[in-house]
């Protein structure tokens, strides 16, 4: 991967993510597939896309006659501020919300088969590169993106959204794949249904996925009688690009509403939300925020996290960051007292590690109180040295701590940590800490080190400081499938390969009848390519037999397989200035 300035700040832990672009395996179908979606969307996104689409495609040097090649796109969107890597088909949602709060778009390096060639419900380079980036030009549009990543990147899971997301990149890799058998997508659709049967409550991420989905895939924006497309999902179908706006697909005003509302990646949507600016896109997704536990923290927000059993961080209002895998609280008065890790967990400030707190220091889990002290208004991070001593606390001496809450902490305090004047942790040896009947913590267990907070005022998924915590996102095990083609399927990219030269002048025109007579003995259900020797013939306005024969055999093939009907209306439009099909 070519590095640039955008890319330096990546994370070390997304990079296992990240891959080469394959840009050598892209047959000359691939690109012939790229160039007719993208002359299509060029044709009637002009006039139904938001105004900063065409202008994004010239910012972020996307050609529309070949699939483009990640490191020259990168040259061009650092210039605005951004960068784009290479990923093998879907990757965790968290991780795709955190590349994107680094300014870096994702994009999935293959490309979608001829046959899903208007829509693919696996995210591919058109849908990337094509859908998203144009928009990113939009500065204010830009930093919603950027925005919606840093808040996506930390909203918590399910155990049952880690389940649906594998099944989710299962799918959709199969149906990615043009030969794979109708009885495995069966397989594996039934399995989905199953889990999305058995989702239960809500989590985080997927509400907050709801709202990605509504706007930045499937949004329109400006007048709700006449809006423009936006979403990358709308500009990179070319079916749906066109049947969106008609009056069948309602559109709602964008409220925070649409968060309530679920989607279904492999059929057309039935609504959509209409925004009036990019601003209200960033209000809005403010407005849900304040919903969330990185906001809100409190007990809540420590439930999310331990239903979640993934790692995650608690924010103490002393600012001490407490990150593992959160196993338990005790609450009093329905409010959480005390917090339990089980798993080696870290301590940070202002997300750094704090020295000598890391994994390897409490790879046995974590455990202490939230509250004040009892008979203690004063939140116990801001007791100055005075008020501590007034308490009987002495370091180097043995105390006696008791909570509001009626947690005890008994033991030789050894030192106290501050940061900025707030007190983060007392630590302990000798200790035992009580609440009530239960033992939280014994001396044989070593020494204690007990946060300090009157509350938890942030609650996320994901480490504090995830380069000290080790933390990554292991690649998928499932690859998406390198296609083998067929024998007749590779003589068939040899033709396209032939009429791209001749379309480059890198071979005469003298081809093309022959090329034509193969496709005809050996490809009668080709479409694509005879729309391309057409294009050729007509521009040089010679061989008026070909054009005859070509305008023929496609219009014999509408009649023949509707299913193809508009594309070949659409691609003859492209070639002689018409309307495209409705």
């Amino acid at each position: 991967m070519e590095m640039n300035h955008v890319l330096d700040k990546l994370p070390r832990h997304l990079l296992n993510l990240v891959i080469d672009q394959p840009y050598n395996s892209y047959t000359p179908q691939d690109h012939a597939v790229w160039r007719y979606v993208m002359r299509q969307n060029v044709k009637y996104l002009s006039r139904m896309a938001h105004g900063s689409y065409l202008e994004g495609l010239r910012k972020t040097g996307i050609s529309t006659n070949e699939i483009p090649h990640m490191y020259g796109m990168n040259r061009i969107l650092k210039e605005i501020g951004w960068a784009a890597v290479a990923v093998d088909g879907f990757i965790p949602p968290a991780a795709f919300m955190e590349f994107q709060a680094y300014n870096v778009l994702v994009i999935a390096a293959d490309i979608r088969p001829i046959d899903q060639i208007e829509y693919t419900p696996a995210p591919d380079i058109i849908h990337e590169a094509a859908g998203h980036a144009p928009i990113i030009a939009d500065a204010d549009y830009a930093e919603y993106l950027r925005l919606f990543g840093e808040i996506g990147a930390k909203a918590i899971s399910s155990a049952n959204d880690y389940k649906q997301y594998e099944a989710i990149r299962h799918l959709s890799i199969l149906k990615a794949d043009p030969y794979t058998r109708r009885d495995e997508i069966m397989q594996a659709e039934k399995k989905l249904e199953a889990i999305n049967a058995n989702m239960g409550a809500p989590s985080e991420m997927s509400l907050i996925r709801n709202l990605h989905w509504w706007t930045v895939e499937y949004g329109l924006i400006g007048n709700i009688e006449n809006p423009k497309i936006y979403g990358a999902g709308l500009l990179s179908s070319i079916g749906e690009s066109f049947s969106c706006l008609r009056p069948e697909v309602k559109k709602l005003p964008y409220t925070i509403e649409a968060v309530k509302t679920d989607f279904d990646i492999t059929t057309r949507q039935p609504q959509l939300f209409v925004t009036p600016d990019f601003t209200h896109l960033t209000n809005v997704l403010n407005e849900f925020a304040d919903s969330m536990a990185q906001r809100r923290g409190g007990t809540d927000g420590l439930q999310k996290v331990i239903n979640s059993a993934h790692l995650a961080t608690a924010t103490y209002s002393s600012g001490l960051q407490v990150s593992g895998i959160f196993s338990k609280m005790i609450t009093h008065e329905q409010q959480a007292v005390y917090l339990q890790t089980s798993s080696p967990t870290q301590l940070c400030y202002a997300n750094a590690q704090l020295e000598e707190h890391g994994k390897t220091w409490h790879q046995d889990g974590f455990g202490a109180p939230i509250g004040n002290f009892k008979d203690v208004n004063t939140p116990p991070e801001h007791l100055d040295a005075a008020q501590i001593a007034e308490l009987g606390i002495h370091e180097g001496e043995p105390c006696h701590l008791e909570f509001a809450s009626g947690v005890e902490v008994h033991g030789r305090l050894r030192q106290i940590f501050r940061r900025e004047g707030k007190n983060l942790l007392f630590s302990f040896d000798e200790c035992t800490v009580r609440f009530r009947d239960e033992v939280l913590f014994e001396p044989q267990w070593g020494n204690y080190d007990m946060a300090v907070g009157s509350k938890i005022v942030s609650v996320y998924s994901g480490a504090a400081d995830p380069e000290a915590y080790q933390m990554e996102f292991p690649a998928p095990n499932e690859k998406t499938h390198k296609i083998i083609h067929s024998d007749a399927a590779r003589q068939l990219h040899l033709l396209y390969q032939k009429v791209r030269d001749v379309r480059e002048e890198k071979q005469p025109a003298t081809v093309l009848p022959d090329i034509w007579r193969t496709l005809q003995q050996d490809f009668r259900s080709e479409w694509l390519l005879p729309l391309e020797i057409l294009e050729i013939v007509e521009n040089a306005n010679t061989s008026n037999h070909l054009r005859k024969a070509i305008n023929t055999f496609l219009l014999d093939l509408q009649q023949q397989k509707p299913d193809l009907a508009d594309l070949i209306s659409n691609g003859l439009a492209l070639i002689y200035g018409k309307s495209h099909a409705h």
